[in-house]
């Protein structure tokens, strides 16, 4: 493995045993935001081979139900989820995984930002299930956004950032939102999981417009559905991504969108608890976890480092029985 980028779900698996429905009721390998380079491949697999960088797609469908035939195999409930009990994840030196969701990168495109494709992909579906369009106006909720961070989206591209505390009101954001743009929204991205924030965001766009709810947060939320349903404000779930690996490729590639500079923490594999304690605290943007096998010392006992490749490579463990 090359890089694997800590998502707050991982922290909430570390430190609580359990996010949403999921819970850790066994060890746990955790990591879904991923990246690394080939070793080896299974015989039929064409595309890839030895040496290769690629992004990993943590999403792998098991069986072949409804949603996998119409392409929303993110909604399929058996599917394979890299880090999500009971499935391990990528955060370590080697990892086995279904060559199809195995994306090759560009030359230009490095291992740090193959593991920053992941969160990008959560971010297109959102705009797609919100059918963003160029021009529009989009209100973006996000969490834990300290100075830092808003002068952060101030820099990569957003028009106005507001830093609000948590006790304000739901219609008074809705109001700051309104004049800041000059405008009401078409869109909110709510990613906090928030009820001010959903709230916020179904007051805040134009009548006809769309919340789309990407955070997740408590089960049950308040929700002002009177003044959705009369102002036919639509509110859609979004779920992590499905078909959009090549395009995020794509975007990293042709660098109209560039990740780099969301990476503010690096850790090595020794240090992965420092990094989710980083991470926990809400320090920088976004810790990565380099997984890199550092060079294996002559006297290293009976080559271990061989060995664990090797155990890696032919383990074919319940979780990953669908290889």
């Amino acid at each position: 493995m090359g890089f694997v980028g800590i998502c707050s779900t991982d922290v909430h698996f570390w430190s609580e045993g359990k996010f949403g429905d999921w819970v850790v009721k066994k060890p746990l390998v955790l990591g879904h935001e991923a990246s690394g380079t080939v070793v080896k491949v299974s015989c039929g697999v064409n595309h890839l081979k030895a040496g290769d960088k690629v992004t990993i797609e943590p999403i792998v469908p098991r069986e072949n139900d409804e949603y996998v035939r119409i392409g929303r195999y993110n909604l399929s409930p058996t599917c394979f989820m890299a880090g999500f009990p009971p499935d391990d994840g990528a955060m370590c030196r080697y990892y086995v995984h279904k060559a199809n969701y195995c994306y090759k990168l560009p030359e230009c495109v490095c291992l740090e930002e193959g593991a920053l494709v992941e969160p990008l992909c959560v971010a297109l579906h959102a705009c797609q299930r919100g059918r963003v369009k160029v021009g529009q106006k989009v209100f973006i909720c996000g969490a834990d956004m300290c100075q830092d961070r808003l002068e952060k989206a101030k820099c990569m591209g957003a028009t106005v950032v507001l830093k609000v505390d948590k006790c304000t009101c739901p219609m008074e954001l809705a109001q700051k939102v309104k004049n800041s743009l000059c405008a009401m929204p078409d869109i909110c991205l709510e990613c906090t999981g928030s009820d001010t924030c959903t709230q916020a965001g179904v007051y805040a766009v134009k009548p006809g417009g769309m919340v789309v709810l990407v955070g997740m947060g408590l089960a049950t939320a308040n929700v002002p559905v009177t003044h959705a349903t009369v102002r036919e404000v639509d509110i859609r779930g979004t779920f992590r991504y499905t078909n959009t690996w090549h395009t995020a490729i794509a975007l990293l590639a042709s660098k109209k969108v560039d990740v780099k500079p969301l990476i503010t923490h690096r850790f090595g594999l020794e240090q992965a608890q420092e990094g989710f304690e980083c991470v926990k605290k809400g320090a920088g943007i976004k810790a990565v976890i380099n997984c890199e096998q550092q060079q294996c010392p002559s006297l290293c006992p009976q080559n271990q480092c061989g060995q664990q490749q090797s155990q890696c490579q032919t383990r074919q463990c319940p979780q990953h029985s669908f290889f």
